[in-house]
């Protein structure tokens, strides 16, 4: 059977119906005509002329073995037109020879990428320095350099019917509990969509309950905590397009935990974990608090603080909960609009937001000081647990609606639904409270607390790993 370049040139561009989608042909030395068709935008030119037509424009055999002279490492068999045209939107080189069945693919993709640096979520003064980057090869080459194990386990999957987004899982085989990879890979392939931009939406998939306030899976953008997480049991997630590497199974502690806890001093990284769970307690109750002294419990308020506040708020249209929630959205407002708007633009609506906004309407009369500065503060204390911020701002707002409607009686029910609520929790098994709740008092040595080195000498339990132990200290006499 013959096989006409012309017509399956004409029925792969159509296929693929882009203007950047490039064909070249050219001669062999022993006269057959060949044909390279690639997607310009996303290929590597380069690559192809030095691997591809270079070889074949000085082979004098057969068209037949013109595939065994191409030298790149990664070469494909398409079966058909349609599954080479899905090849050159990967990036791939499609070869095709004047009568030659055969369709060979050639991985030559370079998209474009940024260069590995520090990443700006989540800078430590101490520790390494490298971040992920949109390249799931790039942060792969990370995790290698830093796990060079014959166990390091990594299952490729592709999700996005029309992305073709790859993901990647990262386990230990000896150390991630039995089933459990297998149980994350289900959650991602169980689902359907067009395309996934980034992490977040692998993030719905693998959560049992991804409407639920509180989140179910930690993310990363710094390689060694991702490795630190995966040899503790987890397993990891990297998503071709984005900085973010996600770890499962989640417990709520790992919010309060950095990686510049593990570089310093034990006592010293405990003391800053105690300040980052009183300063988001602080952050999310102060306003509430504040509102239910006002309306409720006014003997709450110290006798001198409290005449300082009657004088401030003396001509104040709003009542104490409405007061202290328009604050509260105007603080969102200037936050979000801050964070949206270009760079230069944004510190200067900071500026004036905070300062002229803010001091304008407390001369007006509309809002008291009290209220600005407790919203300030309370707003500083969350941003200590930035991972959390989205939660605990939602809870803020929960409780100050509760705390104007039912006082510090509702506050202290309020409380108790959320605790029963986590307790009950659990993902893959693992709950959320895990090490508090169930107890388990060696696990706590790195939860609030944060104990030397050889105190973490097993894995935490919780997550029903195979090899327990990950520090052995061996005893010499020297």
């Amino acid at each position: 059977m013959k096989y006409s370049l012309k017509g399956r040139i004409e029925k792969i561009c159509a296929l693929s119906s882009s203007d950047d989608v490039m064909k070249f042909t050219f001669l062999s030395a022993a006269g057959d005509k060949f044909a390279c068709i690639y997607a310009d935008s996303i290929a590597d030119k380069v690559a192809i002329g030095e691997l591809i037509i270079k070889p074949l424009k000085l082979f004098d055999g057969r068209a037949e073995d013109a595939a065994k002279l191409i030298a790149c490492p990664q070469l494909k068999d398409c079966p058909d037109e349609t599954a080479a045209a899905g090849l050159i939107a990967e990036g791939c080189a499609i070869l095709l020879a004047e009568g030659v069945g055969a369709i060979v693919a050639a991985d030559v993709k370079n998209p474009p990428m940024r260069a590995v640096m520090e990443p700006p979520t989540q800078v430590a003064v101490k520790g390494p320095r490298e971040g992920f980057t949109e390249d799931i090869k790039t942060n792969l080459g990370l995790i290698r350099k830093r796990l060079k194990s014959d166990r390091l386990e990594i299952r490729f999957l592709t999700v996005g019917k029309r992305s073709k987004t790859a993901v990647a899982l990262v386990s230990l085989k000896d150390v991630a509990a039995d089933g459990l990879v297998e149980k994350v890979e289900r959650s991602i392939e169980q689902n359907e969509i067009d395309i996934i931009p980034d992490s977040s939406y692998i993030a719905g998939f693998v959560s049992r309950r991804p409407r639920s306030l509180f989140r179910r899976n930690s993310s990363s953008e710094k390689p060694d905590v991702f490795c630190a997480k995966v040899c503790e049991g987890r397993v990891g997630i990297i998503v071709d397009g984005s900085p973010i590497a996600l770890t499962v199974p989640y417990t709520l502690s790992e919010d309060f935990q950095t990686a510049e806890d593990y570089y310093i001093v034990s006592y010293r990284a405990t003391f800053l974990r105690f300040l980052r769970i009183f300063a988001v307690v602080v952050g999310i109750l102060l306003p509430s608090l504040y509102v239910c002294a006002q309306l409720f419990k006014i003997q709450l308020i110290p006798k001198k603080l409290l005449f300082k506040i009657a004088s401030s708020v003396e001509g104040i249209p709003l009542s104490p909960s409405v007061e202290m929630l328009f604050t509260l959205i105007v603080l969102e407002v200037l936050n979000e609009a801050s964070v949206r708007m270009p760079k230069y633009v944004g510190l200067a609506l900071s500026v004036v937001g905070a300062l002229v906004l803010g001091d304008t309407a407390v001369k007006a009369g509309i809002i008291s000081t009290p209220a600005v500065i407790i919203v300030a503060f309370s707003a500083i204390c969350l941003y200590t647990v930035p991972d959390f911020v989205e939660t605990s701002t939602l809870l803020r707002l929960l409780c100050l609606i509760v705390a104007g409607s039912l006082g510090t009686f509702g506050i202290v029910v309020l409380a108790a639904i959320i605790v029963a609520y986590l307790a009950g929790e659990n993902d893959f098994g693992v709950p959320l409270l895990s090490p508090l709740a169930p107890l388990n008092a060696r696990d706590m040595r790195d939860a609030a607390f944060k104990g030397g080195m050889y105190s973490l000498i097993t894995r935490p339990s919780a997550l029903g790993v195979k090899n327990k132990v990950r520090l052995k200290r061996n005893e010499r006499n020297d």
